[in-house]
């Protein structure tokens, strides 16, 4: 177990099974691409295997709380598929920018507080390695009906 997943557990939370295509599926986009020493993840929603954790929206369907939560989902499956690609996170040398979509109603201002789901299991995790800069950022709709996604780029050693 590395250093990252050590944590991970410190915490009690654990990695959901990574994303996958839907079966007989041939996707056209990768979860994780790597250019040089960066890593692009594609926006992750709360998500286990193809299960999703939280569907609705912000504001209406779900408070700001359980909108961070699901966030935090989002962190989890991000991590599941980071360690499909690299088999340990601590592959990941530094977190570099996080842009966060909140599935919310008209009006919503609070779309920084729900994305900090994500970001404080990730600075929990690396620590200052994990300090990033990020958008929160509010839409109408998501796919799936999820209130969370999230998209992030990390630096690879």
């Amino acid at each position: 177990m590395d250093l990252i997943e050590r944590r991970l557990s410190e915490l009690g939370a654990v990695l959901p099974s990574p994303i996958a295509a839907p079966s007989g599926v041939a996707l056209r986009l990768e979860f994780v691409t790597v250019a040089g020493p960066l890593a692009y993840l594609s926006g992750h929603g709360p998500a286990d295997g193809p299960r999703r954790l939280a569907r609705g929206k912000v504001g209406a369907d779900l408070t700001v709380e359980e909108g961070r939560a699901a966030a935090r989902q989002c962190a989890l499956a991000a991590l599941a598929s980071l360690k499909r690609e690299f088999g340990e996170l601590s592959r990941v040398r530094r977190w570099i920018k996080v842009t966060g979509y909140v599935n919310c109603t008209p009006g919503f201002e609070q779309t920084p507080a729900v994305v900090n789901g994500f970001s404080d299991l990730v600075c929990d995790l690396w620590g200052d390695a994990g300090r990033h800069a990020r958008s929160a950022i509010g839409v109408c709709a998501l796919p799936f009906a999820v209130p969370v996604e999230v998209e992030a780029i990390v630096e690879i050693a």
